[in-house]
């Protein structure tokens, strides 16, 4: 493939740390290493540059510990400047929203990454008739897009009852260097192990952001399960009132905090079971984390998780609200060693294809078919940003 100029507009990047900004970060990489020239354009503060790719910071405000973009003649002025040959928007929303119009005014083809159900978390939160306009706003932003990719076969089914046009199916890659099972044999992951479970007990654990959305409350369904440790790894907004939650439970938990790095890969490591709660899972790249570390997993039967855990074979999917259900399963692998041992590797082995290389040269593959399905002439009328340039968006 020739030489190609990417621009990347990011909803969310470095330092806030969540799923688009380590899929953003893993393409920049892989367009470095590959010879390909890259430019990030995302909210503010950010670093200078990564991979390689110089990065340009629009002003940003905070909402929920998130840092959002503000629609801005930077974004412009970046794209001409930088003359991409295709602009990679990755989660569209706010920033992303505008740098579809823009591209769509300079005449540039685009390839939208959709990332997060804001819909769904609109619709949990009671806002009904707010998750309907969200559905309406995607399906707007996205038909400027010359191509959407969807990062599970789920999300891809749902862009496109909500007909969103033009949807091909993308996922994302794992690090299975990072998260292996040899982790276990380290000195930091035995210490870690022996302080979260001195007397042998069975290591339950969620290792994740501490958001509404991830719901990691419903672990209190664990309470009273003898023989187990809960652990849960991770910070956010919702950690001092989970905390809370489950101490009154009676279901004490070791909460690890912020994690990154040799820390991150050590709680994999030291756990024995993975449970996940979430239900607005576009795919769940904790479970392929977790699935390289060799563990077996327990995610509820919705969205994201259906393309990764094989039910019975790598892991168990129980009904997306069944509490009940979630504690059966863990309960059987709680007391079935030898049963987590085969899950565990069976999932290593599911995962062992999914590289971050395979999937960004794939993901390239993409632009170029975007780049030749680009028809030279807007796909339609440009956004008015006013009405979602605001924090209020799901009050209306």
């Amino acid at each position: 493939m020739a030489r190609m100029r990417v621009a990347v507009v990011a909803e969310s990047f470095l330092p806030t740390v969540n799923g688009v900004t380590n899929s953003v970060c893993r393409v920049l990489e892989h367009l470095e290493r590959n010879g390909h020239d890259g430019l990030v354009i995302c909210p503010g503060p950010a670093p200078e540059s990564y991979a390689g790719a110089p990065v340009r910071e629009v002003t940003a405000f905070s909402y929920r510990q998130f840092p959002v973009g503000l629609p801005t003649a930077h974004v412009t002025q970046a794209l001409e400047d930088f003359r991409p040959d295709v602009v990679h928007v990755a989660a569209p929303f706010v920033l992303g929203a505008y740098g579809l119009t823009a591209c769509e005014r300079l005449d540039l083809p685009t390839v939208a990454v959709y990332q997060t159900d804001m819909a769904g978390f609109a619709a949990r939160h009671g806002f009904k008739m707010a998750s309907r306009g969200v559905w309406r706003w995607v399906r707007r932003v996205h038909e400027m897009a010359d191509m959407t990719l969807a990062p599970s076969r789920a999300a891809a089914a749902d862009l496109r009852a909500h007909r969103v046009p033009r949807v091909r199916l993308w996922g994302r890659g794992v690090d299975t260097e990072r998260f292996a099972p040899a982790r276990r044999d380290t000195a930091s992951a035995q210490a870690l192990r022996q302080r979260l479970s001195p007397d042998g007990e069975v290591v339950v654990g969620y290792v994740g952001r501490l958001f509404p959305e991830k719901r990691v409350e419903r672990l209190v369904a664990l309470a009273g399960m003898p023989g187990i440790r809960l652990v849960i790894g991770g910070d956010g907004p919702s950690r001092a009132g989970l905390e809370r939650h489950l101490a009154d439970a009676g279901l004490p938990a070791t909460f690890l905090g912020h994690l990154d790095g040799d820390a991150l890969s050590d709680a994999y490591a030291a756990l024995d079971v993975f449970v996940h709660t979430g239900t607005e899972e576009t795919f769940g790249q904790t479970l392929q984390e977790a699935m390289a570390a060799r563990l077996p997993v327990v995610a509820p039967d919705v969205g994201g998780p259906r393309d990764i855990v094989q039910h019975g074979i790598t892991g168990y999917r129980y009904g997306g609200e069944d509490d009940k259900a979630m504690r059966r399963q863990v309960g059987v692998l709680v007391r079935d060693a030898a049963l987590r041992e085969k899950m565990g590797e069976a999932g290593r082995r599911a995962v062992l294809s999914r590289s971050w290389d395979a999937v960004c040269s794939q993901l390239l593959g993409y632009y170029d078919e975007a780049v030749r399905a680009h028809p030279g002439t807007p796909r339609r009328t440009v956004l008015d940003l006013s009405t979602v340039a605001g924090p209020d968006l799901f009050a209306r």
